[in-house]
């Protein structure tokens, strides 16, 4: 959790012990940490063992160390740690919002977190202003509460959490495939088959560090496209992703020869419409809340550049 206050940051260190009984003996240590109810998964505590975070008899060791009875394991918790960042005044369309999450429809051309370049005017300087409480800490300080991310120009829905137990639970939902992400996109090019899968692997390209690549040594993405709607020279598609690897849409789309309207890393980017950044938009969310279980659905309608594009495309037809 980050407490929003704008002053150097600071972390503080707690350290918690446990003395392992009897009946948790042989039971692997990144287990035995997911079960001890302090919010902490098991791909987290994986992480935090990593780290040196956790540690047994005061030594290091493996997650899948096997525990023995009376061994003393030490966790670090990361408290609440201030942060420099700003919050800005910056209006958000928001979709959903409670007490433990925030859905938020992003704008075409806003970065999500800071990074070099981008200090300000971010989603996240955004968010640090409205919340004005606390963010997840999961992510770090530039990152509060960002449990997955947009291109800076795929606009549509991104989820945000407000508290850690919040981030923990959505981040294992993603990790299990359990969140529903559905596009929209306008590619190039009349897309030949009504419903196709996408199985290749992406990883950094070789020839240009800023951008990925299918290759065979890459990390598995899955891409399931559907034809929506078909014009001259264009057609319009519903994408689901059951990977979430960087630029995963947009570098399929391109490998297989229907690259996405406006996209200037992964095509040409000329297109009739002048548009610059790709037309993608995440339009629709599926997901379990991290808190209650309750089932929910959202939806996030086109940016106006865009309907207006169909709407020109429907007129040619």
């Amino acid at each position: 959790m980050i407490i929003l206050k704008s002053m150097k940051e600071k972390m503080i260190m707690d350290r918690k012990k446990y003395v392992v009984e009897e009946t948790n003996k042989d039971l692997r240590l990144d287990i035995y940490i997911a079960s001890l109810n302090l919010d902490i998964s098991r791909s987290l505590a994986q992480k935090k063992i990593k780290n040196k975070e956790i540690l047994v008899n005061g030594k290091e060791v493996k997650e899948s160390y096997k525990l023995k009875a009376n061994d003393e394991v030490e966790i670090i918790i990361n408290n609440p740690k201030e942060t420099t960042l700003k919050g800005q005044d910056i209006p958000l369309d928001i979709v959903y919002e409670d007490s433990d999450i925030l859905v938020i429809n992003k704008e075409k051309g806003m970065v999500v977190h800071p990074g070099n370049g981008n200090k300000e005017g971010t989603l996240v300087n955004a968010i640090l202003n409205y919340c004005k409480g606390s963010l997840s800490g999961i992510g770090g300080e530039i990152r509060p509460g960002i449990v997955h991310r947009l291109d800076k120009d795929t606009s549509g829905l991104i989820i945000v959490a407000k508290n850690d137990k919040a981030h923990i639970n959505l981040s294992e939902q993603i990790k299990n495939r359990k969140i529903t992400k559905i596009y929209t996109a306008l590619v190039r090019g009349n897309f030949p088959d009504n419903k196709a899968t996408i199985n290749m692997p992406i990883a950094r390209s070789l020839e240009d560090r800023k951008k990925m690549a299918v290759r065979k040594d890459g990390k598995e993405a899955i891409t399931h496209v559907e034809v929506e709607k078909r014009y001259n020279n264009y057609t319009l598609l519903k994408v689901k992703i059951d990977t979430g690897r960087t630029h995963q849409i947009r570098v399929h789309l391109a490998k297989i020869g229907y690259p996405i309207v406006g996209d200037e890393v992964y095509s040409n980017g000329k297109n009739e419409f002048g548009v610059h950044g790709q037309m993608l938009h995440s339009t629709i969310l599926e997901f379990n809340h991290p808190i209650t279980n309750k089932k929910i659905h959202l939806e996030a309608k086109l940016p106006k550049y865009f309907e207006d594009i169909l709407k020109y495309l429907d007129n040619q037809n």
